[in-house]
């Protein structure tokens, strides 16, 4: 087989790589890794070799480390969070006679891996020629189980392939901790650098088994790991187990004549805590191997399938007319899911488990991005990710007190609950993230009318994040409740007055905290909210300040912001994006130059605020100036540019979100997958193309396609009820699949869905003119299929 670049065939169901790619080995360790919300594991070989960054990790598993300042201030956060590499438990290591399976060396026949999107498995088929000669097929199917939170298992088979008589083999099944990798970075999206952050405990080996228990220094938090074998193999054979500090290793060697085959199965459980003792973490694991193993293999394959099969029941988007924009949505809906179904009660990260980058800290993007797609898909996680935003409530008000607020500041970025971000313009003072939440509350809520949750953690969200806005602005004669001294979404316009969507996302919160007032008398009076308190909520709501430019007929993203210089783009070199990396923060804080889209996504976020006409003229306006110097903006402004008429603009866009991990558009996906740009494939479908909007509690759409998509289907989860969206070029079908009828609006419209097809005509889309991007900032475009187009790269810096 001839090295060089591996090629991934369009398939509708899974994401092939055929052949083997050195230069794209940790994108694809990325894109291929699997995960539940609690375990992730990187799609390294199961060899362990080649390698980049073999990762494996436990969601809200970190090790702290002090955050340096060459000049502190008062309110700076001082401990950082970082993701642990926790011990690795798939490697399972080959020796052909004398030489180990390594890929950078002997010769690689045919290799195959495969992403079983039905499934749920990585699939892995290599044909390899040993230095010394001898020919081996390795399979192996790796699993981590969306069912059982605590299990991942591993098949792997080693069939002799050549006529030259018996072979002897010898494979050795690992749980290797402290795992050492070569991938020092300054890219400000890397991890910060952990030396051996596990301290081993103790360890036990017997029979086939073995756990390992280690904990932290600094956070304090204890994890166990425990592997478990079933084999298959010939006659002649031997078996070994040993375990001791941060190595377990079972070892199995065999003889097999030609023709023949040894099979082993794998089973591993992982457990954390930061309270049990290191043998409950033990006795845990070993009782999660116990069960696992007890199912066997087989059986922890037909749960994953079931599950999925009901998950893509409920969930499916279906693409006609580009097959490639249709596998790469339904690889982003995958990794949505993986990063969120099973957490728990855990954040969902903004690379999921996929990889160290951010240092494994979760944003704003989880309720922004992430939670809106599994609103609607899978209720159930948000309900689990938004319980672990009021479990670390306390922690939320602790900061607000530090601050001199009232109410809850949530972190800009955290592991734990804690603020860990060392840059407090883009970090502290980006408090729409309390916006942000209480956006997702009143989403889940309206969608599922969970009464419980909102008796139990919602209603206190709103609350708390209201009493946040109400003592961070202040009520002004001239210009009515203005929130002064913020950070939106766009980091290239810092510490400003009147952010529009920071206002108006703050306008909303603060009308539904009232509202759960009124809903959860009992919750209003544990939390001592008087009347008073609600009327002002009320009074700043109705005067929030939104500044608005009457010359230029357009919204400012904050005040002034229109006045401020223009940015030079036509003298600024291709090769000098992102901005942030080539600019001083001070010229870019003054200009007219966006990030990425911050007005335009309180355009959809909040079009209930804006007409028609407006969204026109804004959209056209910050399309000028906006780098998408971020892979949060692509499908942001894909939804927008949908609803405001520019829908091949959209399709863009749509394809640049979707395919920014396939094609590693922001030339990072080695650090691990976008989640939030993966989750947009998702949100430009469905409230781009379909126009899925949800403001006030009423679901409403405008669905219109693009030129080239010929038909577009999806699947949304609403109170108890399964509704299907049929869209064509000329009519949009509706149909509930279940449930009760269900009122929504069609392009304004108000028309009741039930069991039967509703088919309604699409009006056209409004006359509007071409917008325009700055120079070297156009959409990333295909140039043919499997080809990532030519553009500067993302910084995505969080700081």
């Amino acid at each position: 087989m001839t090295e060089g670049r591996a090629t991934f065939p369009i398939e509708p169901w899974s994401l092939t790589e055929v052949g083997l790619d050195h230069g794209s080995l940790g994108v694809h360790e990325s894109v291929f890794a699997l995960a539940n919300g609690h375990i992730g594991m990187r799609g390294s070989f199961d060899e362990g070799e080649p390698v980049v960054v073999p990762g494996t990790y436990l969601n809200g598993f970190f090790e702290e480390r002090p955050l340096p300042y060459a000049e502190a201030g008062y309110g700076y956060p001082e401990q950082g969070q970082t993701v642990v590499n926790v011990t690795d438990g798939k490697l399972i290591r080959l020796l052909v006679k004398d030489s180990p399976l390594d890929l950078n060396y002997g010769e690689v026949l045919e290799h195959r891996r495969t992403l079983d999107l039905r499934a749920g498995v990585l699939r892995r088929t290599t044909e390899w020629r040993s230095p010394g000669g001898r020919c081996v097929r390795v399979t192996s199917t790796r699993l981590v189980s969306l069912t059982r939170r605590s299990i991942a298992a591993v098949e792997y088979q080693v069939e002799v392939i050549d006529d030259l008589g018996d072979l002897y083999v010898a494979l050795q099944s690992d749980l290797l901790a402290n795992e050492m990798h070569g991938t020092e970075s300054e890219d400000p999206r890397a991890a910060a650098s952990l030396s051996r952050p596990l301290q081993a405990e103790f360890s036990v080996g017997r029979g086939r088994r073995a756990v390992l228990v280690h904990h932290t220094k600094r956070s304090r938090l204890r994890l166990a790991a425990g592997m478990d074998h079933v084999v298959q193999i010939p006659d002649s054979s031997t078996e070994d187990i040993e375990a001791n500090g941060d190595l377990a290793r079972y070892t199995l060697a065999a003889r097999i004549p030609p023709g023949g085959s040894l099979k082993l199965v794998k089973f591993l459980a992982y457990g954390w805590s930061s309270r049990r003792s290191g043998a409950a973490l033990r006795d845990q694991v070993e009782a999660a191997l116990a069960t696992a193993k007890l199912a066997g293999f087989d059986r922890l394959l037909r749960e994953q399938r079931e599950l999925l099969d009901q998950h893509w029941d409920e969930a499916d988007v279906e693409i006609e007319g580009d097959g490639e924009l249709q596998q790469a949505v339904r690889v982003g809906m995958f990794h949505v899911l993986q990063a969120g179904l099973r957490g728990e009660r855990q954040a969902i990260p903004a690379k999921g488990l996929t990889g160290p980058g951010y240092d494994g800290h979760t944003f704003w993007d989880t309720e922004t991005y992430v939670l809106p797609v599994l609103t609607y898909t899978a209720p159930h996680a948000v309900r689990d990710a938004l319980r672990w935003r009021h479990s670390t409530l306390e922690l939320a008000r602790e900061r607000a007190r530090v601050l001199g607020r009232r109410g809850a500041a949530f972190p800009w970025r955290t592991i734990r609950g804690e603020e860990t971000s060392g840059y407090w313009p883009a970090g502290t003072a980006a408090f729409h993230i309390n916006a942000d939440i209480a956006d997702a509350v009143v989403r889940y809520h309206n969608a599922t009318l969970d009464e419980d949750f909102d008796r139990d953690f919602g209603a206190e969200l709103l609350i708390e994040t209201a009493r946040l806005w109400a003592s961070l602005g202040h009520f002004d004669a001239e210009h009515g409740f203005r929130i002064d001294g913020v950070t939106g979404p766009d980091e290239y316009t810092a510490v400003v007055d009147n952010n529009v969507y920071t206002n108006l996302m703050a306008q909303r919160n603060l009308r539904e905290a009232a509202a759960a007032v009124r809903r959860q008398p009992e919750v209003a009076g544990r939390l001592a909210v008087e009347p008073e308190e609600v009327e002002t909520w009320l009074r700043a709501a109705a005067l929030m300040a939104v500044p608005y430019d009457t010359q230029r007929g357009v919204h400012m993203q904050s005040d002034g912001f229109t006045h401020h210089e223009e940015w030079d783009f036509a003298s600024t070199p291709a090769d000098h994006y992102p901005l942030l990396l080539h600019y001083p923060y001070f010229e870019i804080y003054r200009k007219q130059v966006v990030k990425q889209a911050d007005l335009v996504m309180a355009l959809h976020l909040r079009g209930d605020a804006f007409t028609l006409e407006e969204k026109i003229a804004n959209f056209a306006y910050y399309e000028a100036r906006t780098t998408r110097d971020s892979s949060l903006s692509a499908s942001q402004q894909a939804v927008v540019a949908a609803e405001t008429g520019h829908l091949q603009l959209a399709y863009d866009y749509w394809a640049e979100a979707a395919l920014t991990d396939l094609q590693n558009l922001h030339e990072n996906s080695g650090h691990g997958l976008h989640i939030a740009s993966l989750a947009g494939g998702w949100t430009v479908a469905v409230a781009g193309f379909g126009g899925l909007r949800d403001h006030n509690g009423e679901l409403t759409f405008a669905p219109r396609l693009p030129e080239r998509i010929t038909r577009l289907r999806f699947r949304v989860v609403y109170r108890g009820r399964k509704l299907t969206v049929t869209v064509t070029p000329d009519t949009a079908t509706y149909r509930l699949v279940d449930g009760d009828p269900l009122e929504i609006r069609h392009h304004g419209r108000e028309v009741t869905v039930d069991h039967a097809d509703l088919v309604l005509d699409i009006p056209e889309p409004p006359k509007v003119d071409p917008v325009h991007q700055p120079p070297g900032c156009q959409p990333r475009r295909r140039t043919r299929p499997g080809t990532p187009p030519a553009a500067h790269p993302s910084a995505d810096d969080r700081h």
